[in-house]
């Protein structure tokens, strides 16, 4: 026993090394994770965030819960995270009202330094369209008659003070085109008011507009995404239209609150890209036009910097000021 019990018991120690970094999932069953999806239930981060978190619940061992802290543009729920504990447990789906609100109102936060990016999950294109009866036929032919007969012709999107709403100023803005803007609490309710006819256009996002445009009730005239979809080969973007630089989509990324270790963020990422390469996942979220991105780290921090300048270009230039 005494040259065998030292050597069984480092067997027994080498053994248990070898569990715990193989079987992470069984070791973290205790742990719960709450994803804080800022908006209300039913939309695309709130969507987003279920089937990810049934995904990583189901592999991985953990228990996460969604929960929906909607509210003054997002910045409740943004704000309850950022306070949180950075212990890798308090999650927040973050979409371009992290980078846009920091540039019109008051915040208890920073989205720069008060987050650690995690991944930027899923993209949704946004596209100008009009009503099917339109004479439009491309997006030249709007611009070209609201420069003919300025501020005669609208525009609807999301807003104010959305994503849409300062991309469309931008577009005003390089067209050189005075065009009614004209607001509506999300991207269906503007997309009715064209097919009824209430504005002669409106810049949407995907899912909202795909049916109609396939039932021929609406007229794709552009996207605004960098390339085209492949839903929509035929469409052309916004830059291929003349606009060179021009881009707009709805985005959605995870972070968790500044300071939490590296070893915690790079293991949230790897669940979360995991659950992205599940092909039923990636599926059900491209018929909610969702499409994967699964960008992580460095890179996805690079990307929030980009886009928290250039939603202050674009809002310092429209003059729009909501303090």
């Amino acid at each position: 026993m005494r040259v065998f019990g030292p050597v069984l018991s480092a067997f027994i120690l080498l053994a248990a090394f070898f569990i715990f970094q193989h079987q992470p999932s069984a070791l973290a069953a205790a742990r719960t994770i709450r994803i804080i999806v800022p908006s209300a239930v039913g939309g695309g981060a709130d969507t987003l965030a279920r089937l990810l978190a049934d995904e990583i619940g189901r592999t991985q061992g953990v228990t996460v819960v969604v929960e929906n802290r909607p509210g003054a543009s997002n910045t409740i729920g943004t704000e309850a995270v950022a306070r949180a504990a950075p212990d890798g447990n308090t999650l927040l789906v973050a979409t371009p009202e992290l980078v846009i609100n920091p540039h019109i109102r008051k915040l208890g936060y920073d989205p720069l330094t008060s987050f650690t990016p995690v991944c930027y999950l899923a993209r949704s294109p946004q596209l100008f369209v009009v009503n099917s009866k339109s004479p439009f036929r491309t997006l030249n032919d709007f611009l070209e008659a609201a420069r003919a007969k300025p501020g005669e012709l609208s525009l609807a999107s999301a807003g104010p003070a959305s994503g849409t709403h300062f991309a469309f100023e931008t577009l005003k803005r390089m067209a050189s085109a005075k065009i009614n803007y004209v607001p509506y609490q999300g991207s269906a309710p503007a997309v009715n008011a064209v097919l009824a006819q209430h504005v002669f256009a409106a810049l949407a996002s995907y899912p909202n507009v795909v049916e109609q445009v396939k039932a021929d009730n609406l007229r794709a005239l552009a996207v605004a995404s960098p390339s085209r979809i492949k839903q929509m080969p035929d469409v052309p973007t916004v830059a291929e239209s003349g606009f060179r630089g021009f881009e707009s989509e709805i985005w959605f990324g995870v972070v968790v609150p500044a300071n939490t270790p590296s070893a915690i963020v790079s293991q949230l990422a790897a669940w979360f890209i995991a659950a992205l390469r599940v092909p039923e996942i990636a599926a059900k979220l491209e018929v909610l036009g969702l499409f994967t991105v699964g960008m992580c780290g460095t890179d996805f921090d690079a990307f929030i910097h980009d886009q928290y300048d250039k939603y202050g270009a674009a809002i310092r230039e429209s003059g729009f000021n909501a303090r």
